[in-house]
């Protein structure tokens, strides 16, 4: 005969309670069972010592009979040190699927697009200003050249006003004997 230590259901509609139970394996879910060794009331916190009684003793001499426990049933005996269950490796299960990459790398390709426009207004923006700021220095440069050159010019070359004073002046003016 095939034991199992499983589940059996109890309580209302929408407000589940189990019976931790040894069955045959062929025995419907909520139907004839062999032992009751635990109750388990899922509505409880998780760190309720209410959640889960079980009767370790008797639980540990149904596994040396050869009774099969399931998946939850194998958790509950392992948090009681019962019997250690074996973890499981499935390496792909955290991998997202292929259509779940092809959006990431479309969202990556989308962030990197906006950081390259957001960097090139950067640019733009502080050309411009680096530009406006040349143009403004070859201006105030050129604008003091024009400055420098009068003033050259009028102290080198001297007027034909300036000549007419001059000759107006050294024909007033007796020569100087001796």
């Amino acid at each position: 005969m095939a034991l199992s230590m499983r589940l059996s259901r109890g309580g209302s509609k929408k407000r589940p309670y189990y019976r931790i139970v040894v069955a045959d394996a062929r025995s419907p879910r909520d139907g004839k069972f062999i032992e009751k060794i635990g109750v388990y009331n899922p509505l409880l916190a998780k760190d309720n010592a209410e959640r889960v009684k079980l009767d370790t003793e008797r639980a540990a001499h149904w596994l040396k009979m050869g009774a099969q426990p399931t998946d939850r049933v194998a958790r509950f005996l392992d948090a009681t040190g019962v019997k250690e269950r074996a973890a499981r490796n499935n390496p792909n299960k955290a991998e997202p699927g292929e259509k779940a990459k092809e959006r990431a790398e479309e969202r990556a390709e989308k962030l990197k697009a906006a950081e390259d426009a957001k960097a090139e207004a950067a640019a733009a923006a502080a050309a411009p200003a680096e530009v406006e700021a040349a143009a403004e220095e070859a201006k105030a440069e050129e604008a003091e050249a024009v400055i420098a050159a009068e003033v050259e010019a009028a102290t080198e070359e001297p007027t034909p006003e300036a000549e007419a004073v001059v000759e107006e002046v050294a024909e007033q003016t007796p020569p100087a004997e001796g």
